[in-house]
């Protein structure tokens, strides 16, 4: 496994709330591969169906991606790739953009959209990523899903999986157990380079009892 190509940049911009006033909080080898956690501590939010987040966090996070999308093209037009994913209100910013001031620039841009709380900004300066990066990667984030899915200590809905040139950023309301185990799979995929984790974290009490929610149990 190749080393990592760069290193993660703390989140520059942050939004109203203390809980996503996250900073790098550890970095650590697994199996060759590093491993980045951008956390905070985040209290109770209840599950609908199998997500952890509430029908209406949901729907604001689709919100959210569209209208940071769109406000990166006004910005960029044609000149660069940017990705959007958001979960409970807190934005990732991956991709690349031609330069640095884009780079700001989008990032300030996706900070001032309706309820967003926070921006956590991965952008690279550089080309576009080629089509086929973009297969491979999806390939990955597939491998990644599936391994989640098949372990019997995990929730894979639980998470929100982007990968960017084989880097791998893991989203999610998860306890530090979970997190541990969601690393350690992504870290096995073939082709990743790195585990970037996004996480809010939450106390094991507090996941037994989404997951309760979830199944319709007490």
């Amino acid at each position: 496994m190749t080393d990592p190509a760069r290193t993660a940049s703390v989140p520059s911009v942050w939004g109203r709330s203390a809980l996503l006033a996250a900073a790098v909080a550890s970095t650590l080898t697994l199996q060759g591969c590093e491993v980045l956690a951008i956390g905070a501590v985040a209290g109770g939010s209840a599950a609908v169906a199998v997500d952890r987040r509430t029908t209406g966090i949901q729907i604001e996070d689709k919100t959210i991606e569209v209208k940071v999308g769109q406000r990166a093209k006004e910005i960029l037009g044609d000149k660069g790739n940017v990705n959007t994913t958001a979960y409970n209100r807190t934005v990732l910013l991956t991709g690349e953009v031609p330069t640095e001031g884009d780079r700001a620039a989008v990032e300030a841009a996706a900070g001032k959209v309706e309820n967003v709380k926070g921006v956590v900004n991965e952008l690279t300066v550089g080309f576009p990523s080629s089509l086929s990066a973009r297969a491979s990667d999806g390939i990955i984030s597939g491998r990644i899903r599936a391994k989640f899915i098949e372990a019997s200590d995990l929730s894979a809905s639980a998470f929100k999986i982007t990968v960017e040139g084989g880097v791998v950023y893991l989203m999610g309301m998860v306890s530090e157990a979970e997190s541990r185990r969601a690393t350690q799979l992504a870290a096995g995929i073939p082709g990743v380079k790195k585990v970037i984790r996004v996480f809010e974290t939450i106390s094991a009490e507090e996941v037994m009892r989404l997951r309760s929610r979830a199944d319709g149990t007490r």
